[in-house]
């Protein structure tokens, strides 16, 4: 690693400069009620939607994780990185359901489709998934970036970045968010693109490039019988996380709904399913570029998830450096700002709120603000415990991600299109599939031992993938045979198929919200998608 000169200080410097007066500009102004401070005053438009939601889902654990998979020979990993189809869904057929509902959250829509246990479910764990997943991942990702940048301890780089983070987000709330996020994608973007650039010349291109790591390498589709990533298992079980990511999860429908209405939120999406895109070539790409230059000796790492910080310090010139730097702590700043967010708004809207109902909204606002705090902290204590879980970050988010989608993907799903699905059976889909979820992250943590021939054992160790695509079907089977089996009383039945059915009007509000040019780029994307996974073949 080579350490940052002074040119370098003064891009990143810039950079904070700037966040900081995006930061005063939005505590200015008013942040005085629960629409304000969650949803940025529902006022947003499709640029800063699209750069919002794309933001988001780009933060240190991709651009740490995802160059990881690139470089330690995870390439099939890159399946979650082209979902921008599946942002398409959340705008063209989710969105319009949410925005009708007029909902602040997606327990909240849960509740108004079922009823009030299974918003009481979805509220807990999803705060407990994002512990899991997204907080404890972006710290250590965030920790491992700034301390190879900075030449700093671990901790001390990535308490401070969180403190950092915690306190614009505390006191700036969702526009806060929305709007730092947009400057971060612009930075992490152009960083990321001028790395790839170099770092494909400094290899001779990419002929040059495939010869060092052999063609087989760069395939990301593998046998239906390898054992790590089963081409069947990681389609259907990419798509099921990818619906629940993008279309049922706090954290992302979240930027959609501050839009000013239902056409710059369809369009937001559709902006963030073109960003979508970008990752393979700003982060992983980069990866096997780090790894063939790691085979010519030309550059080390000790493990994958430092290929991107060790190529960007040591390919990058003075000041462009310090950008991509910039980039970086943009990345980890960006994903914390949103979990730290959505997680106060779950806590204070779906729990707080339920439990005092007369609560003033000033008092709520408040009441978001240190439950974040507490759970930064418990984000914290967790990290140590994930290194257990899986050798690459990225692995080790996919993992967690598989285990918690299956439930609630098939609860939306069939709420959202089979109105015969009830109350009953979303909450013991629910309850139930966090049980299973828990108990196989459990048993892979403790398998080694457990007997080999027992049930225990092979639940533990069967390939992750494949145990996602049986439990999702499990979780279709469960809600249609409890929903059936079960009658829901007269008024729920009638309130729901209310809330399910949609009037001309309504229709005609819709059809309104979109033309032709939403349509092509929306066929643009998914012919490109189309493009990366055939280029991706191994040939």
């Amino acid at each position: 690693m080579k350490a940052l000169d002074i040119y370098d200080w003064f891009a990143i410097a810039g950079y904070f400069l700037i966040l900081a007066g995006i930061v005063v500009w939005v505590i200015r102004k008013k942040q005085s009620n629960t629409e304000d401070y969650f949803l940025a005053g529902r006022n947003v438009g499709w640029f800063v939607v699209g750069a919002s939601i794309f933001a988001s889902n780009i933060g240190s654990e991709h651009v740490v994780g995802l160059a990881g998979a690139g470089a330690g020979d995870k390439l099939p990993m890159l399946i979650y990185e082209i979902q921008a189809w599946v942002v398409l869904i959340l705008g063209w057929v989710f969105l319009p359901f949410y925005a009708r509902s007029g909902v602040f959250t997606m327990p909240e829509f849960l509740e108004k489709r079922f009823d009030a246990r299974s918003r009481w479910v979805l509220s807990v764990f999803s705060i407990i998934a994002y512990v899991l997943t997204k907080i404890s991942v972006t710290i250590y990702a965030g920790g491992i970036v700034v301390s190879a940048l900075l030449g700093i301890n671990f901790w001390t780089g990535a308490l401070s970045t969180v403190i950092l983070t915690g306190i614009y987000t505390v006191l700036g709330g969702m526009r806060a968010v929305v709007y730092t996020e947009t400057l971060q994608a612009i930075i992490l973007v152009i960083g990321a693109a001028a790395l790839t650039f170099i770092g494909l010349g400094e290899v001779g291109g990419w002929a040059s490039m495939k010869e060092t790591v052999t063609p087989e390498y760069l395939n990301m589709w593998r046998s239906a019988s390898d054992p790590d990533f089963p081409w069947p298992s990681l389609l259907i079980t990419s798509t099921i996380v990818g619906i629940w990511y993008w279309c049922t999860d706090q954290y992302i429908v979240q930027r959609a709904l501050t839009a000013k209405n239902i056409k710059e939120g369809r369009r937001g999406t559709i902006f963030g399913a073109l960003l979508k895109l970008l990752p393979v070539f700003l982060f992983l790409i980069p990866g096997i570029i780090a790894l063939t230059l790691k085979m010519r000796g030309e550059l080390h790492w000790d493990s994958p998830d430092e290929a991107f910080p060790v190529l960007m310090s040591n390919l990058l010139p003075s000041g462009l450096r310090g950008l991509v730097a910039a980039g970086l702590l943009a990345a980890l700043m960006s994903s914390l700002a949103s979990v730290f967010n959505s997680c106060s708004t779950l806590f204070t809207v779906d729990i707080y709120k339920k439990l005092r109902p007369n609560t003033p909204e000033k008092k709520l606002v408040r009441t978001g603000q240190i439950a974040t705090v507490i759970i930064v902290i418990i984000g914290i204590i967790w990290i140590p415990i994930m290194a257990n879980i899986s050798g690459v970050l990225y692995e080790y988010l996919q993992k967690v991600q598989s285990y918690i989608a299956p439930p609630i993907t098939a609860v939306f799903l069939l709420g959202i299109f089979y109105k015969r699905i009830n109350a009953h059976g979303a909450f013991v889909t629910l309850v139930v599939g966090f049980i299973v979820g828990a108990l196989r992250i459990i048993l892979e943590l403790f398998k080694d031992s457990l007997d080999p021939g027992g049930f225990l054992f092979l639940v533990g160790d069967i390939n992750f993938l494949t145990f996602a695509a049986w439990f999702f079907l499990f979780c279709v089977v469960l809600i249609t045979v409890v929903s059936f089996l079960t009658s829901i009383p007269s008024k729920i039945k009638t309130d729901n198929l209310t809330f399910q059915t949609i009037s001309e009007e309504e229709k005609q509000n819709n059809k309104n919200s979109y033309n032709w040019v939403d349509i092509a780029v929306s066929i643009l994307v998914v012919i490109l998608v189309a493009g990366v996974m055939i280029f991706f073949n191994g040939r």
